[in-house]
């Protein structure tokens, strides 16, 4: 934090990234409709090129809204100084049934952590603190809300923290949402982990530390099927972190099956690419630039399916066999290509910002000579800048 105020003190506008303003999508800008958007269609936010300001009003409305008899959350990052949090409080204020599970344990947050529950239970919030032994990283919002025709679901599910600052600097994606089956799967990971509820089955979603990891490894053997039987199969998979040692093997059975595989690993990474005999098929690179790149991405061909999840976890025994983490489906064809195009294919065309690991674990960065240089980050941004910025 003390180093991030040093940019401050200097006037070296030359030096400085230029001003950048989120964009909103039509349907999400205004508050009062939020359920509507959501009903209408499920939501994908892309931060920080899109703001996190519909979540925001998403629990603003949900605390104002006479209609919501209920609110569950899960909170590992928030800050000191957070509207969110302010929201939470004023629906416990109001009588609706808030419940939080606050990881306490949340590296540099323990404090802020404390005093946000001391907070919410002198509301009348239900607080807890998940399970013993297990860091609570899931990012879930669920908003019950009683309507026309009964009482429905509304979910935001993240790959990033509930914090608004870091939103505009972290590269994370969102999922505004009322489809039934995720709803439902979030609810009963809400019960297991207010302790009411025992593990079992889910719709949608998958869990950590139940289902996530042999789902993941399910599914990159599904696609080493494919390719030994004449398929196409390719994953492609973007993470801050791959170290779990079942995955890895996976990932090199896969490649020597014959499937071409992508891997955007943005910090440490313990595979090694393109060793003959073992990974000839796998590739690897890291981006670098103005935000950092934080979400995380699975996408797995599935024979022409584009099975596309995104996740809290990263591919590390800790997060994959140790924490609380969901991992949930793209569902919406056009929002699959979203994902795709923004999180991995722009990716894999950056010839500036990407460095690209060799195998000895190596890393050299790419250098655009002959051809004009392509910066993901930078692409993004042009992307998102015909939309309007927030309000």
């Amino acid at each position: 934090m003390r180093l991030a105020q040093v940019v401050d003190l200097v006037e070296r506008p030359d030096l400085k990234f230029p001003p950048y303003g989120p964009s909103i999508q039509p349907a999400l800008r205004d508050p009062d409709r939020i359920f509507d958007a959501i009903r209408a269609g499920d939501r994908l936010l892309h931060h920080p090129y899109e703001s996190f300001l519909p979540v925001l009003n998403l629990l603003r409305s949900a605390a104002s809204d006479p209609a919501v008899v209920a609110i569950k959350q899960t909170i590992y990052r928030t800050g000191a100084d957070s509207q969110l949090m302010e929201s939470l409080l004023a629906a416990a204020v109001a009588g609706k049934e808030v419940t939080v599970v606050l990881e306490l344990f949340a590296r540099f947050d323990e404090e802020t952590n404390i005093n946000w529950a001391a907070r919410l239970e002198q509301a009348g919030a239900h607080v807890v603190y998940g399970v013993v032994g297990h860091k609570t990283h899931a990012k879930m919002l669920l908003v019950v809300r009683r309507e026309a025709d009964g009482l429905r679901r509304y979910a935001h599910l993240g790959t990033g923290n509930y914090n608004p600052s870091t939103a505009r600097l972290y590269e994370d994606f969102g999922l505004l949402t009322c489809d039934e089956d995720i709803c439902a799967d979030v609810h009963e990971i809400f019960r297991r982990l207010t302790g009411v509820g025992e593990a079992g089955p889910l719709r949608a979603l998958w869990q950590s530390p139940f289902t996530l990891a042999r789902s993941v490894i399910a599914s990159i053997e599904r696609e080493a099927a494919h390719a030994r039987a004449g398929r196409k199969a390719h994953i492609a998979v973007k993470v801050n972190a791959l170290l779990d040692p079942e995955v890895i093997e996976a990932l090199y059975a896969a490649s020597a099956a014959g499937v071409g595989i992508d891997l955007i690993v943005r910090g440490v990474c313990a595979l090694r690419p393109g060793v003959p005999g073992l990974s000839d098929n796998i590739r690897v690179r890291s981006i670098v630039g103005r935000f950092l790149e934080h979400s995380r991405v699975f996408c797995f061909h599935n024979d022409g399916r584009q099975d596309v999840w995104l996740s809290s976890a990263d591919w590390m025994d800790r997060n994959l066999h140790r924490r609380v983490e969901t991992a949930f489906p793209v569902r919406d064809e056009r929002l699959k290509e979203r994902v795709i195009h923004e999180a991995i294919t722009l990716h894999l065309r950056d010839n500036d910002s990407a460095w690209t690991m060799d195998g000895d674990g190596r890393y050299t960065r790419l250098r655009a000579r002959r051809s004009p240089p392509v910066v993901s980050q930078r692409e993004l941004m042009k992307l998102f800048a015909e939309k309007s910025p927030e309000l």
